[in-house]
């Protein structure tokens, strides 16, 4: 016997899942690459490998020329991936998606279209509130990739730029202690006979674990301080062996200091670091030990810290050599480069495949968290506060 015919088209008898799946169709991304003109910025958001990937899934990316150069990418490269070069920085700023190391200036900001959206740091303690005024006017829709979770809760951005500023802190000590540059002529590296450095790591973050680990893998012998015991715990499991740790206590601290070759502060506080060795203990220190504060970009936690560049290093006092750059990873420019680029490219190719970034922000909460404006709409709470600026749910905004 013949079946009546349905009242249902076949699309309405779908399981509700497949709905949604039918409502996510691919959308082509333009993305826009300026090149970075901060001073000392020399990282690049993406590799040429990067942009092969992303145009070979059928979108747009137009870098401005040059833009790859500090990273030693060529124009040529970028062509030859797939990308279209361009000497005109406006014609980049005006793409709908535009991909920034560092966070736009107001001449930038002025330059790009309204509704426009913006993935790039956004480094809070150095922004005024005209910027975010200004990002509101033009109803732009703006990503901190610093601020962006993955499925784990972390915040992959930073761990990354962490894991190459707690490496570069060795590597740099090792380069200041050589006597070729008028350091005290001392090596890392388990000669025999001969004591190993001995190195100072204050904060048990991933920062002071990968300072740590390259410390051991060139054979000094380390001392790690913090005040969080299950950090201390944590960095003893994740270094599979023994190392020393102590909370942060004054007096086990500055014996190990007087004793120290390196000492490399890595802590972290809300709104600046917290200073944990005072001038007196830097004052006890080796003549000749090196001091290198990679938490100088909030603050430092030494008191003897001064902002330097990567021009002049350091600066001598109590002839204690101090390193104060604030921007280590971009020292090593094509690294942080693969390595942010290995963070954005993912995350390009699935906002291409939902149709576009309203649809990611629906589906994906970790890409949500990292934004902060939406069409002009200030969603991030901190920069709401720190600011006194009007701030939204964003979990409002889009459901």
């Amino acid at each position: 016997m013949d079946q009546p015919p349905s009242p249902f088209s076949k699309q309405q008898l779908l399981p509700q899942e497949e709905t949604l799946e039918v409502l996510r169709q691919k959308g082509e991304l333009f993305i826009g690459i300026p090149k970075e003109n901060q001073y000392q910025e020399q990282r690049v958001c993406l590799t040429p490998d990067a942009v092969n990937a992303i145009t070979s899934n059928g979108h747009r990316v137009l870098i401005e020329s040059g833009a790859g150069e500090g990273a030693n990418y060529t124009d040529l490269e970028y062509t030859n991936a797939g990308g279209e070069i361009t000497r005109d920085t406006k014609k980049v700023f005006s793409c709908p998606l535009l991909l920034k190391v560092e966070p736009p200036t107001l001449l930038e900001i002025e330059m790009m279209n309204p509704q426009a959206t913006i993935i790039s740091a956004l480094q809070i303690k150095t922004q005024s509130k005209a910027y975010f005024e200004k990002m509101a006017k033009k109803r732009i829709t703006a990503i901190a990739f610093e601020y962006i979770r993955d499925d784990d809760g972390k915040y992959p951005a930073v761990r990354s730029l962490s894991e190459i500023a707690g490496i570069s802190s060795v590597l740099i000590a090792s380069e200041i202690m050589a006597a070729t540059n008028d350091g005290n002529g001392l090596m890392f590296g388990n000669i025999s006979g001969v004591p190993p450095v001995e190195v100072v790591i204050i904060g048990a973050g991933t920062v002071g674990e990968f300072a740590a680990r390259s410390a051991l893998g060139l054979g000094a012998n380390v001392k790690i301080f913090d005040n969080s015991i299950s950090k201390l715990r944590s960095i003893q499991s994740n270094l599979r062996q023994t190392v020393y740790t102590s909370t942060i206590q004054p007096k086990n601290l500055l014996k190990s200091l007087k004793r120290c070759d390196v000492a490399i502060g890595a802590t972290r506080g809300k709104d600046r670091s917290p200073v944990v060795v005072t001038s007196s203990m830097v004052e006890h220190m080796k003549k000749g030990a090196v001091i290198i504060d990679v938490s100088i970009d909030m603050g430092g936690c030494f008191e003897t810290s001064v902002l330097t560049t990567h021009n002049k290093p350091t600066i001598e006092k109590y002839g204690v050599i101090h390193y104060g750059v604030p921007n280590i990873p971009s020292r090593y420019p094509k690294t942080a480069t693969l390595s942010i680029s290995n963070i954005f490219t993912p995350y390009l190719l699935e906002l291409g495949e939902n149709g576009g970034l309203e649809n990611s922000l629906r589906f994906d909460k970790g890409l949500r968290n990292g934004l902060y404006m939406y069409h002009g709409i200030l969603t991030n709470k901190s920069v709401g506060e720190w600011f006194d600026l009007q701030y939204s749910d964003i979990n409002f905004l889009i459901f």
